[in-house]
């Protein structure tokens, strides 16, 4: 069976488009989080928290980054007051990054000011974001065991699942110096957990 060439003008544009849906949901994620003096990281981080506590390397896992960026970016959360540590109840050698309520109360405020996501989904038939999300999910090579954990996951997150992909060929062209220069607690540096140079701290269980 033959394969639709990659460089065809079809898939180009597939491939623009969702370049531009990355974009314009990283500006409109990074200027949602600088309202509550967070970065996008920190912003990224707590609502990957917000859905259930994770050890820092299924954080880094789900980010695609280094475990070491990840213990600096809740190091910054939790001198904040809105991530704390706490052991692991099957391991308790582990421990586990979790939201405080302030913490939890900032992720769902967050949700709620991604309009750029919400409108235009909102715009489609049930029918049809099912089958926008099947098809991103399929680009992204996942199965449902991949998201067992995911439940409360809304059509925002579908659109960041896309964003990791996009992001992983330069599609948003976005610059981790941009998440350091929003910092507000006197980190050097970026805070983009993609970034395996700027993060802070060690790597955590």
């Amino acid at each position: 069976m033959r394969m639709t060439p990659r460089t065809d003008p079809l898939t180009l544009e597939v491939v623009e488009l969702i370049g531009t849906v990355v974009a314009r949901y990283h500006e409109e994620y990074e200027h949602a989080a600088a309202e509550y003096a967070l970065t996008g990281a920190q912003a990224r981080v707590l609502g990957l928290l917000a859905g259930e506590p994770l050890p820092m390397r299924r954080i880094a896992q789900r980010l695609k980054c280094e475990p070491s960026n990840i213990t600096g970016i809740v190091d910054r959360l939790e001198a904040r007051g809105l991530v704390e540590r706490r052991p692991d109840p099957a391991d308790r050698r582990v421990k586990l990054a979790a939201p405080t309520e302030e913490g939890r109360a900032t992720a769902q405020q967050l949700r709620a000011a991604l309009g750029f996501a919400r409108e235009p989904l909102g715009g489609l038939t049930v029918a049809e974001r099912t089958v926008l999300k099947e098809l991103l999910r399929r680009m992204l090579g996942l199965d449902d065991a991949d998201v067992a954990g995911d439940a409360d996951v809304t059509d925002n997150a579908v659109v960041a699942d896309a964003t990791d992909a996009a992001d992983s060929h330069g599609a948003a062209g976005r610059s981790g110096a941009a998440d350091g220069a929003q910092g507000t607690d006197g980190a050097q540096g970026t805070d983009d957990p993609r970034d395996t140079n700027g993060g802070a701290g060690t790597a955590a269980r």
